[in-house]
């Protein structure tokens, strides 16, 4: 019993001794764990401070696990997110309705330049001259009208066409001096002086013709004759009053003088004045094209001979530009149905519906287009053949329209252009939008100046959000930066209580 005693008293105090031992061990172990990890995790919190902007930069929350772009995007969004609607919803809605003012400018810019014909005066004085050979004779050429044509029928008998004078020198050799000298040619109140030398031949004397700043309007050519060289002068206009003179001066040389006299005599192509009768009254004119023997009727003659003139009017000017301006309304129709539109089935609305322009617009243009022209023969479009359609555009009845033209074209030119005609009205109705001073572009100013306003507020938004986000990128990378000294410390922490555990375990 004592020896066993004293054995178990031994193995305990062994015991006791050995765990001491090994706590103390254990102890100076941790102890200098503790301390070397201490150091170690200083050192790796300071690395980590001092290289936390180039984390931040190449992968926020890389060190905590912790996603730092993620949560700062959506915080970003969050607080941008109304203003930014408000922001995009007005800006939407501006740039639709400016789309649809420049619609509605360019439907009523083409219907005022169909406007703009109507109430032009010669569109409805167009007339047509036709020229009819008789008794078997030449035509005698074509005929135009302008606006102050008269219609009715002419017999126009032409005796004589107009020509222009041409008279040739005598021959002489093309190498041959004509003799010094000065040459004066004329055309009625003008004239020009061709200094000649003694060894000028009848080229240089055409050159020197031709070639004048002063010349009257004489044209000189040289002919090759069997019996030598000739010199033609022939007037650059037909008619009497544009015949030529020419005349050599007293100190010229006789072979000057002796051309001068040959192309100053008569031959058989002188100048003479067209000849003709309208209506058995006697007309002459310096050039086959007569103008002013018939007011707003032109004849270009070609031939002697005698022809039926009729002038009549011709509606067909008139008419055209009726259909185009019915052409251009529905058109303007078709473009304000499509602004103002409505779906209920997908729920869509033109970019101008109750848009006040567009009201007060088409119901000013109705207003002209529904009232009658006081005083006027017909009064009423309507009358004319132009009627109004069930979806508001209007129709045109082309046998009812060219009876009217036909039968009272001056009624039909006072129902749209006078004082009160539907064109004269209308155009000035289409012309307070359309202006540059006008309510369309007074309009698009305006809205122009609000998309500026909303720039404006939009740079000052992205401001702000600029601002915000870096500050929660730095509020968060701090935390990821605790964190993650946190994570180490705690990393650290199990490691060495692993550390005593497994050694207590061991002893």
């Amino acid at each position: 019993m004592t020896t066993t005693s004293a054995t178990s008293s031994n193995s305990l105090s062994s015991l006791l001794s050995s765990l001491t031992g090994n706590t103390a061990t254990g102890s100076n172990s941790s102890s200098s764990s503790s301390s070397s990890g201490s150091s170690s995790s200083s050192s790796s919190s300071s690395t980590g401070s001092s290289s936390s902007t180039s984390g931040l930069i190449s992968s926020l929350g890389i060190g905590s696990g912790l996603n730092v772009t993620s949560i700062v995007t959506a915080l970003v969004n969050a607080r941008s997110a109304a203003p930014q609607q408000q922001i995009t919803t007005q800006t939407n809605q501006i740039n639709a309705t400016l789309g649809g003012l420049s619609s509605l400018n360019q439907a009523l810019t083409q219907l005022q330049s169909a406007l703009t014909t109507l109430t032009t005066a010669s569109t409805y004085a167009s007339y047509n001259a036709t020229l009819t050979q008789l008794n078997g004779t030449n035509s005698i050429g074509t005929a135009t009208t302008m606006a102050s044509a008269q219609p009715g029928n002419y017999t126009v008998a032409v005796s004589q066409l107009a020509t222009a004078q041409q008279r040739a020198s005598a021959a002489v050799s093309s190498t041959a001096a004509v003799g010094a000298g000065t040459l004066t040619i004329g055309v009625g109140a003008n004239s020009m002086n061709i200094t000649v030398s003694a060894t000028n031949t009848l080229s240089d004397i055409a050159a020197a013709i031709n070639s004048s700043s002063s010349n009257p309007g004489v044209t000189a050519t040289i002919i090759n004759g069997t019996n030598g060289q000739q010199l033609m002068l022939s007037s650059s206009k037909t008619g009497v009053s544009n015949g030529f003179t020419i005349s050599a001066s007293g100190s010229s040389s006789a072979g000057l003088q002796s051309l001068a006299t040959g192309l100053n005599t008569p031959g058989s192509n002188e100048a003479v004045d067209a000849k003709l009768t309208i209506n058995g009254i006697a007309v002459s004119s310096p050039t086959n094209t007569v103008t002013g023997a018939m007011d707003g009727v032109t004849l270009n003659l070609t031939s002697t001979g005698t022809n039926a003139l009729s002038v009549a009017q011709n509606p067909a000017t008139a008419q055209t530009a009726i259909q185009s301006f019915v052409t251009a309304y529905n058109s303007y129709v078709s473009t304000v149905s499509s602004l103002s539109s409505y779906n209920q089935s997908s729920g869509t609305a033109g970019v101008l519906l109750g848009d006040a322009t567009l009201t007060s617009v088409n119901n000013q243009i109705n207003s002209v287009l529904s009232g009658a022209v006081k005083g006027n023969a017909i009064g009423t479009l309507a009358m004319l053949g132009i009627t109004r359609q069930a979806d508001g555009t209007l129709s045109v009845d082309s046998t009812k329209l060219n009876n009217g033209l036909n039968s009272n074209m001056n009624a039909v030119q006072n129902l749209f252009m006078g004082a009160n005609g539907y064109a004269t009205k209308l155009n000035a109705t289409v012309n307070t939008f359309t202006s540059t001073g006008g309510i369309i572009a007074t309009r698009t100013t305006n809205l122009n100046n609000q998309l500026t306003q909303l720039g404006q507020q939009q740079t000052a938004l992205n401001s702000r959000m600029a601002v915000y986000q870096s500050q929660l990128q730095q509020q968060y990378t701090a935390l990821d930066t605790l964190m993650s000294t946190l994570n180490n410390t705690s990393t650290y922490l199990t490691t060495a209580l692993a550390q005593l555990t497994n050694s207590n375990s061991k002893n």
